[in-house]
């Protein structure tokens, strides 16, 4: 059973928050390099210049293997750059950067462990007491909806539900940072709406800075308050837009029929569009007849 009232509710009884724990993440300059399997460098990114201000939701476009991931994976500390600086609340990202969750398109949770165990995690790794980090943890279910399948497994879970777990599981850490890969990627259309009026509405209550890596330009659109189009591999950042619908956005299902929203969409796809194109048009050169 669905509780979409709860995130509602929450948001009316929680204080506006002051974006005190967001962090400003920027690069310059930034390039990254990997060795190919034929042992010749490959060049994933260059020259990306990006700012994401504090408390902002930022949303990244690009044909597939332009580096969408691979930023993620910089600003995370994850991978170093191989040229240029990355910086997340003023500070040089040396290592793996504190007070940030990470959602991955695969769902990562343990499959031995119970869906509150999951959850529980990453307060107990962060030194919470085991018991206060299970009350944690079952506040975070009842937000997104969970409340009664604490007990459950992962593979006693629809597609959907599990990435409820994923987002009770990345928020309860009340991270500064909060960066996606494609979270909502394998979800049915429809549940993908009702994941992303989840997200907003959480988002809301604590607003981290977000960077939302997608394929899907609407969802772009819905969520950001920026989006940015990357270019066709080596991928570097082409243009940004900002979005100026309204804040709180209300149901995604029906901001998608307004004119400025339509507008927005028109104006990206019009950029991304070249870039898709170019993405293809390679990769079928590439392909053996």
């Amino acid at each position: 059973m669905l509780m979409l009232g709860t995130v509602e509710r929450d948001a009316q009884t929680r204080p506006t928050p002051a974006h005190g724990r967001a962090a400003k993440i920027e690069m310059a300059g930034v390039a990254k390099r990997f060795s190919a399997p034929s042992g010749q460098p490959f060049t994933a990114l260059r020259d990306v210049d990006l700012e994401i201000e504090a408390g902002q939701f930022c949303a990244i476009v690009g044909p597939t293997g332009c580096g969408k991931s691979t930023t993620l994976t910089m600003v995370a500390g994850l991978e170093k750059a191989s040229a240029g600086s990355v910086r997340v609340g003023g500070q040089p990202v040396n290592g793996i950067v504190h007070d940030t969750s990470f959602m991955f398109q695969a769902d990562a949770l343990l499959p031995w462990k119970t869906v509150l165990g999951n959850v529980a995690l990453g307060p107990i790794f962060r030194g919470t007491a085991k018991k206060e980090a299970r009350v944690q943890a079952r506040d975070w279910l009842r937000r997104v909806g969970l409340a009664g399948f604490e007990d459950h497994h992962p593979h006693q879970l629809s597609g959907g539900m599990r990435k409820r777990v994923s987002l009770a599981a990345a928020l309860i850490n009340d991270p500064a940072i909060l960066l996606m890969d494609e979270p909502f990627g394998a979800l049915d259309v429809q549940t993908k709406a009702i994941m992303s009026n989840e997200l907003l509405g959480l988002w809301e209550l604590t607003r981290p800075s977000v960077i939302f890596v997608t394929h899907d330009l609407e969802e772009a659109v819905a969520l950001a308050d920026r989006v940015v189009v990357m270019t066709a591999g080596p991928g570097t950042v082409k243009a940004t837009f900002d979005i100026d619908l309204p804040r709180p956005r209300g149901a995604v299902q029906e901001i998608r029929f307004e004119p400025r929203f339509l507008e927005l969409h028109q104006q990206i796809w019009e950029c991304l569009r070249e870039e898709v194109q170019r993405a293809y048009s390679r990769q079928a050169e590439r392909s053996p007849a």
